[in-house]
């Protein structure tokens, strides 16, 4: 493993040093975690052995063998075995994670509840645990249980508190302009996106890419660090390329090590460009202004009334000072909205609304960008 850094793209952040960036480092992630620096990765997604504890051979009715997970990777004497290598792999991620990092694990209902507690004990702090809905899942060949159509994937931040990326705006895109939902539905991968070693899978549990793409979307931005310690065939790594993220792969199997190589190395990537591959939400915000400001700079009258969701049952007054007056309540026009909502957060900016000269109502957001329009939101 050669701890050296690369450089950073143009107009991302610089990544962190003594990396070994864009690198697949062949061997046990319990060895190679300790020997990465503390507090030098963004993100790690992780997909760790599910210990299916199969015990004989599965036949489809038609009596061809289905070709699922047999290899020495993902047997383990006990749970708890399998439970002290998930301590220790988790262990080694969250030191190696930034304080503002993120964890993602995948896993089946034969492992992640074991995961999920051991990531709890460790002080991770679960942010989500999202459904991966499969639209062609493997049936059950014998009939003796349903069809286990789902995985699991838990979202973590480093501690509780801790800041994190979301780029919550760019998952509305990818759910067609609505909040994106904690269930999932992409096919598992097949096609020419599976990989084939000698006619059959190359690697029993390769995710689709699509999954990858909404993981890394959601939790990190260009030139950020993301880490996987079970690495297979490098479905990670190429996605991190094509969104312009930095990554490491860790991987014990030599020839998953190869395949990923090859796989990564064949990735086009279109050139780097802030205003194209940046989705962080800071570029969408509005710009930050005081809502008094309005006041001062005669946008709007002291004792004017504000209707709330363009309800004008629903008034408040502005008082001199910016906030607003109700019947049974004074505050700012967050707090405002969150007490008429019932205690939901509330955005007073896209809430309250304002008369205009010909008598419609409009946002008050409106005005907010008109002062920072011509003033400069001084």
């Amino acid at each position: 493993m050669s701890p050296e850094v690369t450089g950073s793209r143009p107009g991302e952040r610089p990544p962190t040093v003594n990396l070994p960036l864009d690198q697949v480092l062949q061997g046990d992630c319990l060895q190679i975690l300790p020997r990465l620096p503390e507090r030098s990765v963004d993100l790690v997604f992780a997909d760790p052995p599910y210990n299916l504890q199969l015990q004989k051979e599965l036949w489809r009715p038609n009596l061809t063998r289905v070709e699922g997970v047999d290899e020495d990777w993902d047997r383990f004497a006990s749970f708890e075995a399998y439970d002290a290598f998930t301590r220790a792999w988790l262990e080694g991620c969250r030191r190696v994670l930034k304080d503002s990092g993120a964890l993602w694990v995948i896993g089946s209902y034969h492992n992640i509840f074991r995961i999920g507690r051991i990531l709890q004990d460790l002080g991770l702090w679960i942010l989500n645990d999202v459904i991966w809905i499969k639209t062609n899942p493997m049936p059950n060949f014998r009939g003796v249980r349903m069809a286990n159509a789902h995985e699991t994937l838990i979202w973590a931040s480093k501690s509780k508190g801790s800041r994190y990326t979301f780029n919550h705006h760019a998952m509305k895109e990818l759910h067609g302009g609505k909040q994106m939902r904690s269930d999932w539905l992409i096919p598992v991968c097949n096609g020419r996106e599976r990989l084939k070693d000698e006619g059959k899978k190359a690697h029993a549990t390769q995710k689709p890419e699509a999954l990858l793409y909404r993981v890394l979307l959601a939790s990190s931005r260009p030139g950020d660090v993301v880490l996987d310690p079970f690495f297979g065939t490098g479905t990670t790594g190429v996605v991190a390329k094509k969104l312009h993220r930095r990554w490491i792969g860790i991987e014990r199997e030599p020839r998953y090590v190869e395949l990923a190589r090859a796989r990564i190395a064949a990735v086009a990537a279109e050139p780097y460009a802030p205003e194209v591959f940046e989705v962080d939400d800071s570029r969408r915000r509005p710009p930050r202004v005081p809502f008094a400001r309005l006041l001062e700079h005669g946008l709007l009258r002291p004792g004017q009334r504000l209707y709330f969701r363009r309800d004008r049952a629903v008034a408040a007054r502005v008082k001199p000072d910016g906030r607003l007056k109700l019947p049974d309540f004074e505050g700012s026009i967050h707090m405002a909205g969150k007490h008429l909502s019932g205690g939901s957060p509330c955005n007073g900016w896209e809430h309250w609304y304002f008369e205009d000269e010909g008598g419609e109502l409009q946002p008050i957001d409106v005005l907010r960008r008109r002062l920072h329009r011509e003033w400069g939101g001084e």
